[in-house]
């Protein structure tokens, strides 16, 4: 334990380990209801503190089409992660911070007065992470921001990722290009040259939208038909080696298992469900992570919250498990 790490002297559990720049390494067993909510209790980091996973909000809320507050999203998901914080992540019986450097690197900022900034400032700092090295996990916030993400990191590695996205909805709606909107970025994605269509795939689609851009839809009762082993199998043959990035929006889940969102459609994943085939998808060349749209004031429980905090934190249990067979992790 840090010296820095204050504690009780009558009962010696370390709290506010999310200020303690020393820590590196293992969990926290800091109360549950008490310290600084980084998430997971990582250090915070502004500008990455030389870790390999960089876990970062970007609370963005202008473009929900019917309930806003996902601005709340990344405050309320890293609460909810402290009640996963001290044992082995389940289904994976390890600790990932054993082997990974992970930091929460803050908020995202923008002038949420200036909407048409906002994506290049997204840009900028998910820019300045891939500069240090940085693998980036994204807390959400509208789902728009997957787009300004995905165009830093398409400049960083030289060349267009695959897409898997978890979602209701295609958003690949038309806009004049020049929107903030939750509905239109992946269509801006394709025409970017951001995406490798024959590589990307969305799964749990339960709207229609006018175009697919040549992606693989997998809609909500042909997913729930699969079943998640078929599922992660599916999405690994069509990824295939390709660098992929995975986008969660928690609209996904069927709102039974996540309340809390802006677009909530009936007819979706379980919690179970996407777990389970979220943890299959280790094999594939992972380069970056988001979930979004958890939007907190429609969902007093919190379940919705803690949802997109088990998903992230399945997903750097991938990574962990990537670094522990000698692939790397960061970028």
């Amino acid at each position: 334990m840090s010296s820095t790490t204050p504690t009780d002297p009558l009962h010696p559990r370390p709290v506010d380990r999310a200020l303690d720049p020393g820590f590196r390494h293992g969990q926290s067993t800091e109360p549950n209801y008490s310290g600084v909510t980084s998430f997971l209790r990582r250090r915070y980091a502004r500008d990455g503190g030389g870790a390999e996973v960089v876990v970062w909000g970007v609370p963005l809320d202008v473009a929900v089409s019917n309930r806003p507050g996902t601005r709340f999203g990344p405050r309320a998901i890293r609460a909810a992660s402290t009640i996963l914080d001290g044992d082995p992540f389940y289904p994976f019986g390890i600790d990932p911070f054993e082997t990974l450097d992970v930091v929460d690197g803050g908020d995202c900022v923008f002038d949420y007065g200036l909407p048409a900034g906002i994506p290049a400032a997204i840009a900028a700092q998910a820019r300045a992470h891939y500069a240090r090295g940085a693998h980036l996990v994204s807390l959400g916030g509208d789902h728009f921001l997957t787009y300004p993400v995905l165009k830093a990191l398409t400049a960083h590695l030289g060349e267009p990722v695959a897409l898997v996205q978890f979602d209701a909805h295609q958003d690949t709606w038309e806009d004049g290009g020049d929107r903030v909107d939750h509905g239109t970025m992946i269509t801006r994605a394709v025409k970017d040259g951001l995406i490798r269509v024959d590589r990307s795939i969305q799964v749990g689609i339960r709207t229609y939208a006018p175009q697919t851009c040549g992606i693989e839809i997998v809609h909500g009762l042909t997913a729930a038909e699969m079943g998640p082993i078929a599922l992660a199998d599916h999405i690994a043959d069509r990824v295939g080696d390709a660098p992929v990035y995975v986008t969660f929006d928690i609209d996904a889940l069927d709102p039974a298992f996540a309340p809390g969102t802006g677009t909530p459609v009936c007819g979706g994943l379980s919690t179970r469900e996407a777990i389970s085939c979220l943890r299959r998808l280790g094999g594939l060349d992972l380069k970056g992570f988001d979930v979004v749209e958890v939007s907190p004031p429609y969902d007093h429980a919190e379940i919705t919250a803690l949802a997109g905090a088990t998903l992230a934190s399945v997903y750097l249990c991938l990574l962990a498990e990537r670094k522990a067979t000698g692939r790397p992790v960061a970028l």
